[in-house]
């Protein structure tokens, strides 16, 4: 029996990284998944996927938009009638150190990061009541814990998850729904891709497992807490990062 059989998922930032990962993961298990990105290439994503025998669909969406948000709930509500599962995985990086950091840098970040968190989850939270079931999973980040040099827009933003999840969960277990945070480390992507091997190399040695992340490493941590077989953890932050950040 496969662990999200007949279950249907919302995955933002879904068209490449680690959002890619959790896609794949999710389909080979039994989701039916929507892609909600502002990429266009979250079609070319859904494609790969159906190919594999996937059920996946590509809705782009802007999650700082109520309106576009609220659009695409209705439309997997009209064509699927449930929605199970909420990843909060869409994050964008404005990175500079903080003396020259633009406001429209800063705000950039918080609207993404943060206030499209509280857009999603809003919008697809009535529907989990409804059913008495839910999973939502937001990305946070080791730099909510260690930060990062140019990062206190993102930091901030990845820390400030981990307490919206903390208090949601408290409001909403009684609804059968559980909040968690998940936090990766190095993950391999687009942007490490374009880093120099010496600094690849560098950011390993840091690593106990002695390897980068992959996307597909994210899929299964998030798999595990959007299980039903989680329905008892709930409020933390699962840390993801081969053992970089002592717990």
């Amino acid at each position: 029996m496969k662990k999200l059989e007949g279950q249907v998922a919302i995955v933002t930032g879904g068209a490449r990284g680690i959002g890619e990962g959790v896609c794949k993961i999710f389909c080979e298990e039994g989701a039916t998944v929507a892609i909600w990105d502002v990429l266009d290439i979250g079609e070319e994503t859904a494609k790969k996927i159906t190919a594999t025998g996937g059920k996946i669909f590509f809705q782009k969406v802007d999650i700082t938009s109520k309106a576009s948000v609220e659009a695409a709930v209705a439309e997997i509500m009209e064509k699927h009638g449930r929605i199970d599962i909420l990843i909060n995985n869409a994050g964008i990086l404005r990175d500079r150190s903080f003396m020259k950091m633009t406001a429209e840098e800063w705000d950039a970040v918080i609207n993404v990061n943060l206030s499209g968190l509280y857009v999603t989850t809003k919008a697809v939270l009535p529907h989990m009541i409804a059913a008495r079931y839910g999973r939502i999973v937001s990305a946070s980040s080791i730099n909510a814990m260690c930060g990062a040099f140019g990062q206190t827009n993102y930091a901030a933003t990845k820390a400030a998850t981990q307490g919206f999840t903390r208090s949601l969960c408290r409001e909403v277990g009684k609804y059968g729904i559980t909040v968690n945070c998940v936090a990766p480390g190095f993950i391999k992507s687009e942007m490490t891709d374009s880093m120099p091997q010496a600094v690849i190399d560098a950011g390993i040695k840091m690593i106990p497992v002695g390897r980068i992340g992959t996307p597909e490493d994210m899929g299964h941590a998030y798999l595990f807490l959007s299980s039903k077989e989680a329905g008892f953890v709930s409020g933390i932050t699962l840390h993801a990062n081969g053992g970089a950040y002592p717990i």
